[in-house]
């Protein structure tokens, strides 16, 4: 794991030289081993790498590293955990350079010399994102691994074309424009974040999963940068899952899924320094150290933390794992203070606006694993591979029984619920009490009758998390993004069900946008690596292969992924109702956190910023506060933007 940045330049390269330096340092959290800088001021290129040692510590795994024959100049940053199989193949074709060290970097370039980089990256097993000089073609390529676990940034600003890890280093190269893109803030609100290809600056662009971005000269001379191609597609996945589906047997399927989870997480657990993982006691993160714990000779060290706030503590229940599978444990315990210490600096780590508020437990777990190890596995591609997040049934049950309904009943059913105020409904669901659910009420009931005008499944399912929907008024001036953002939610294959699509489209939106970035940022921040085992393309692709009965059965989500895990933990440490991995921001934001979310959410603050309609903000940290609405989610949206601006004026 590392951090990578560099410019192609037509005109003074001498800045861009003497800013390098600055913008590697600019995120030597990434790296903070080694700062490798390369430059031809002929060419106008300039790479530069911040190196996080973990596969051959010494100077022969160093970058900017040449090919053998120098033609090539690589910065690469992340993990290709197939490349010792890579290094055979080349060797059997007897193709194989004499080899320097064991680095996934020499190995990576040894290829691209003789695959080329697109046959390469197809052939390589990991998590990348790559800059790579042709210096005989003078073409800079970019890419990024299939699903997005590494960022890249680029664009053109000043008269060169600027790349990064993280935008902190683009700001310290010359000419950069922070001028901030408000057409993609209506994205912002709807995804939590800033989804791939746009940024938060005008300008900028975040590199696509499974791309590949050729840019020359020439082009940077025009102004006008070619667009990224894919070297892989979820969508021909999908396709081909669809066409040659699983046809064996549960037993057999559950057999296929441990040969390639065990495959996966024997080439994850290749490091030459400390190895660990992370551990909720869940489902996911269970059957990652279960199988970690299998393969290992010593215990597996794993980490967890928890909150004092009652209904807010899963901690035990990574112990009990914990203790069955033999694992050495570390658990921290974090309170209020400590949690509420880390917010400010939310901002900064994550350059973007980013409002996911498991951003904060994520980061307090990564900074304890980093006191004890380099390298930690995470469960993270669970949910989306097998259906286990609760809004995959719900959309579908809530479009299912609209569906039975007439239109007019609907309509007006919707109409009336939309006619009175939350509270009065708070008040009548009370008063029918012990007929109805606990958790209805006024909120949830206004928000199932925005949903009843979805005219499918997936509409229903993309407006299940959106808390600032375009008709709540809270932003000022148009946004024209929100609708044509559209292309992987009409892409996917016609014969794809329902869930199957609502997957797919996490795979292809939310994974990228928000739950990678959440894991890079926060890991990064404490100079740790962090690695997926399920979203090993093998997995990836057999997920997409078998029956839906396979992933979601009675009632549940992941019914594979449990038979896999109930083989080596009880399902009595494991059943519980889902949780997330959340924190008490509701009662933070009424106590400790109240100031602290007043200041930026005041009248003022709102207006100062020029981006929203104040009311819509003041009225729903007015019934936040009373203790008549929990709108610490959507309140969470608004105070991480807020945040940035300060951050970033």
């Amino acid at each position: 794991m590392c951090g990578i940045a560099g410019a192609l330049t037509i005109r003074d390269f001498t800045s861009y030289q003497q800013a390098l330096s600055r913008m590697t340092r600019a995120i030597a959290h990434r790296g903070p081993d080694a700062d490798g800088h390369w430059y031809d001021s002929e060419a106008g290129i300039a790479l530069g790498h911040r190196r996080l040692s973990i596969i051959d510590l010494t100077e022969a795994g160093a970058q900017p590293m040449l090919s053998v024959s120098g033609r090539y100049v690589l910065v690469f940053n992340g993990e290709i955990y197939n490349h010792l199989k890579t290094r055979k193949q080349l060797e059997r074709e007897q193709k194989a350079p004499a080899w320097r060290g064991h680095s996934d970097t020499e190995t990576t370039l040894a290829a691209i010399e003789i695959w080329g980089l697109e046959k390469t990256l197809q052939a390589s097993t990991g998590m990348f994102a790559i800059a790579l000089w042709d210096r005989a073609e003078r073409v800079l390529s970019l890419a990024r691994d299939r699903i997005g676990e590494k960022p890249l940034y680029y664009g053109l600003q000043g008269g060169a074309l600027l790349f990064a890890s993280e935008l902190k280093a683009i700001k310290q190269a010359p000419g950069f424009k922070g001028e901030i893109n408000r057409d993609v803030l209506a994205l912002y609100f709807q995804y939590n974040a800033v989804p791939d290809p746009y940024c938060i600056y005008h300008g900028l662009h975040k590199l696509q999963p499974g791309t590949i971005l050729r840019i020359s000269a020439e082009d940077v001379h025009k102004a006008s940068l070619p667009e990224p191609q894919a070297y892989w597609s979820l969508v021909d996945i999908c396709q081909r899952g669809l066409d040659n589906p699983f046809q064996g047997s549960a037993a057999e399927a559950v057999a296929e899924l441990e040969r390639l989870f065990a495959q996966s997480i024997a080439e994850q657990t290749i490091a030459d320094v400390p190895l660990g993982a992370f551990l909720s006691g869940g489902v996911d993160s269970s059957a990652v150290v279960a199988m970690m714990q299998a393969q290992s000779s010593q215990r597996v060290k794993t980490f967890t933390i928890g909150f004092t706030e009652q209904g807010f503590n899963e901690a035990e229940y990574a112990k009990a794992v914990a203790l069955h599978l033999g694992t050495e444990h570390h658990e921290l315990m974090v309170s209020p203070q400590q949690a509420m210490a880390v917010i400010h600096n939310m901002a900064r780590i994550f350059d973007e606006p980013f409002a996911d508020n498991s951003q904060i437990p994520t980061f307090l777990v990564c900074k304890l694993a980093r006191q004890h190890v380099t390298v930690s596995l995470s469960g993270d591609a669970g949910d989306e591979l097998f259906g286990g997040y609760n809004s995959y049934r719900y959309a579908r049950k809530i479009f299912q029984v609209k569906s039975q309904l007439p239109a007019w009943l609907w309509e007006r059913a919707a109409a009336f619920i939309k006619s009175q105020p939350e509270q009065v409904w708070d008040r009548r669901l009370a008063w029918a009490g012990s007929l109805l659910p606990s958790q209805a009420n006024g909120q949830r009931l206004h928000k199932l009758a925005s949903l009843l005008s979805a005219r499918s499944a997936l509409a229903v399912f993309q407006g299940l998390n959106n808390q600032w929907p375009l008709e709540s008024g809270l932003l000022a001036g148009s946004n024209p993004l929100i609708t044509a953002y559209s292309p992987n939610f009409t892409g996917l294959p016609k014969g794809m069900n329902d869930a199957n699509r609502m997957m797919a489209l996490d795979i292809l939106n939310y994974m990228p946008a928000d739950i990678l970035v959440k894991v890079d940022r926060a890991a990064m921040a404490n100079s740790l690596e962090t690695r997926m085992p399920l979203l090993d393309p093998r997995i990836l692709e057999f997920s997409q292969s078998l029956p839906l009965a396979m992933k979601m059965r009675g009632g549940q989500g992941k019914w594979i992924l449990r038979q896999l895990l109930y083989r080596r933990v009880p399902n009595t440490l494991i059943e519980r109702p889902k949780t997330g991995f959340a924190i008490p921001l509701g009662a933070w934001l009424r106590g400790p956190l109240r100031s602290w979310g007043g200041a930026l959410l005041s009248e003022q603050a709102l207006a100062q910023s020029g981006l929203f309609n104040p009311q819509p903000v003041l009225q729903k940290w007015q019934q936040h506060q009373t203790g008549s609405h929990d709108w610490g989610t959507a309140l969470w949206n608004i105070l991480m933007l807020q945040a940035w601006l300060v951050e970033n004026r």
